[in-house]
């Protein structure tokens, strides 16, 4: 009988220490399973996180809109991204690096497809869509924030012949449109009332006198090419010519300061375009240009002798306050 009841015994303390160890086992498979899910959430989110240190390979058709050529300091970057891909419930993310070689960071001022922040130099930005998966739908490419105060001795007009430097049309490229419009509909009348108090021989109708007579032109557009084509819409008339590079000339003015012309020769083209076209943008060396003045004509040295009449232009997609705080600066 004792023998049963050992026997017996030892069976339920085998059994108990079966279950015990299955017990254990069952915790440790869903400690592991709970492990396992968390590592992969936590891949997926670095995985989400870290998506914009490469570039897909298809980016899609997404653009940044909102965004111009230069900013002053303190001005705010507004943008916002659009698609024609199926967003779906996908989510926009934004990032930003400093300049071509940073690492891409998630942008503060990121919200959905808009993004707002203080510009910052030299700063790229892009947008990406993921979908639910953190796969990428849709990339921008990236844009980078130009400052530009206008304080510089070279935009005032001191600078030496060494740091003159040759340029490319690609500087200028782009649609580009004259501020004249703005002028005959009174929108720039608050820049020549600013010049005016700060001019101690100049008066208000002085300054509009002198700015009507350099911004008149009838040529209220223009595109320009990396490829050196222009298309000039005069009026009713649209006519193009294929310009080459002629080199620059260092130009000496009355008052004391200087300016550089960079030209541009036709190497063929519609009868209606000009031999000659030559930029002032207050720029000495590469760099793309956020307006300039435009001289057009068949004699080169004559238009080096134009000082009077510079018809200007801007972006296309600048709005008419955009251009007024860029002339308030000059």
């Amino acid at each position: 009988m004792k023998k049963a009841i050992v026997k017996w015994s030892s069976v339920v303390v085998i059994g108990s220490l079966l279950a015990a160890c299955q017990d254990t086992a069952d915790e440790d498979t869903e400690l592991e399973e709970e492990a396992a899910t968390e590592d992969e959430e936590a891949t997926e989110e670095e995985d989400h996180d870290h998506d914009h240190d490469h570039e897909s390979e298809e980016k899609g058709d997404a653009e940044i809109e909102g965004f111009i050529d230069h900013y002053h300091t303190g001005d705010t970057v507004e943008l916002t991204v659009t698609t024609e891909e199926d967003e779906g419930d996908g989510q926009w993310h934004w990032y930003v690096r400093g300049g071509d070689e940073g690492e891409w960071e998630s942008a503060d001022g990121g919200d959905g497809d808009t993004f707002e922040a203080e510009a910052v130099d030299h700063q790229q930005i892009k947008a990406t869509l993921y979908d639910d998966d953190h796969e990428v739908i849709s990339e921008t490419e990236p844009v980078t924030v130009i400052i530009d105060d206008h304080d510089s001795d070279v935009y005032e007009g001191y600078f030496d012949d060494e740091d003159v430097e040759d340029r490319d049309i690609s500087d200028w490229a782009g649609e580009w449109k004259s501020v004249y419009p703005y002028f005959e509909e009174g929108d720039l009348e608050e820049v020549f009332e600013h010049r005016a108090e700060e001019s101690d021989d100049m008066s208000f109708e002085d300054y509009k006198e002198y700015y009507e007579t350099g911004y008149a032109t009838s040529v209220d557009n223009i595109e320009i090419t990396e490829d050196g084509e222009f298309t000039f819409h005069d009026g009713d008339e649209t006519y193009s010519g294929t310009y080459v590079y002629d080199g620059y000339e260092i130009l000496e003015y009355e008052a004391g300061n200087r300016g550089v012309r960079y030209i541009f020769e036709l190497e063929e083209g519609d009868d209606e375009a000009p031999q000659n076209i030559q930029f002032s943008d207050h720029i000495i060396a590469p760099q793309p240009s956020s307006h300039f003045h435009l001289y057009w004509g068949d004699d080169r040295d004559e238009l080096l002798d134009e000082v009077d009449h510079w018809p200007t232009y801007y972006p296309v997609e600048w709005s008419s306050d955009q251009i007024v705080d860029d002339l308030l600066l000059h």
